[in-house]
């Protein structure tokens, strides 16, 4: 049923498309000697422009405040993609309308980066409102996914709330862009390299800490922080589930105050995407107080990818540092 409605809904954005084209319908120019990526959403925009600096420019296709999980493409977007050289996209059933947008686009021919190839998935018990790892913090290993659009309920998407995932992620980037730009390939491979041995020395330090604490368990707005649970080996849980999918039902939340008070939870992360009046009353309840987290879907507060995920781990640390 799902696949027939998006099939229609992109037949007609097709046919919207083609109107907007014909009628000479505004289009971005690329400036010369650059690149043109489309990233799907701010996350996959900023690690590309970790990597590709000057000479890539970056159109980021899922708006700043739209859901991307339920994200549905328009004639505009599509006018991008017909022109972009590349498009980076997480993968892991982030983007299910991708391949019918890239189709929609006149673009067969396009290098697409999934940025998550390679990243060892996190599954989701059926059913949970929440998942958490513990003490799974080793290398991630080499995974192969039959079809990186697919949306799928049984897989975390959120990849790129970890760093050992985002170090994956700009290695993919770098090699995509390599093949992409052959000239620049130093260039790319160099900033993956900076990047990494950056995120490596805050994986190093956050690792001791963290590893110091005997209570690691912490609660969020939504399920996303599942990857960098396994990056420090910490516990999340939360009022929503992975997909935001509706704000919890009141014996879900006497459940959650209940895990507040068993493990002395002083602080509750809100994000802006997932029910932040929510976790506001569960913090009453238990005597918590708010602090707003970063999902990085959106530009926020005009932070980069880095200065975001070290503002979210050393939150969590502080907060069960306490």
């Amino acid at each position: 049923m799902k696949k027939n409605f998006l099939t229609a809904f992109f037949m007609m954005v097709t046919a919207v498309f083609a109107v907007h084209v014909c009628a000479g319908g505004k289009t971005e120019k690329t400036p010369q000697g650059k690149i043109a990526v489309a990233a799907s959403f701010d996350a996959m925009q900023e690690l590309t422009k970790v990597v590709g600096g000057q000479k890539v420019y970056i159109r980021t296709i899922i708006p700043a405040g739209v859901e991307a999980h339920d994200f549905e493409p328009k004639a505009g977007d599509l006018t991008f993609l017909s022109q972009a050289d590349v498009v980076v996209y997480n993968g892991l059933g982030m983007e299910p309308w991708l391949n019918n947008a890239l189709q929609a686009a006149g673009q067969n021919k396009i290098r697409t980066i999934c940025a998550s190839s390679g990243i060892e998935p996190i599954e989701l018990a059926e059913g949970h409102h929440h998942h958490h790892h513990a003490d799974e913090h080793e290398h991630e290993h080499e995974h192969e996914h039959d079809d990186e659009h697919e949306h799928d309920d049984n897989t975390d998407p959120h990849a790129w709330l970890s760093l050992v995932s985002a170090q994956i992620m700009v290695k993919n980037i770098a090699a995509g862009l390599s093949e992409a730009d052959p000239a620049n390939a130093s260039f790319y491979n160099a900033n993956a390299a900076a990047f990494i041995a950056e995120t490596d020395a805050l994986l190093t330090k956050y690792r001791t800490q963290f590893m110091q604490l005997t209570n690691r368990h912490f609660v969020t707005g939504h399920a996303a922080f599942g990857y960098l649970c396994r990056d420090f080996g910490l516990k999340q849980n939360s009022v929503e589930d992975v997909f935001s999918a509706g704000e919890p039902s009141a014996k879900q939340l006497a459940k959650l105050a209940d895990y507040c008070n068993q493990y002395g939870i002083k602080t509750v992360f809100s994000e802006t995407a997932a029910s932040p009046q929510v976790s506001a009353a569960l913090a009453r309840e238990v005597g918590a107080s708010v602090q707003t987290i970063y999902t990085i879907e959106s530009a926020e507060d005009g932070l980069s990818y880095l200065e975001r995920m070290t503002a979210n781990i050393e939150k969590i640390y502080k907060s069960l540092a306490q």
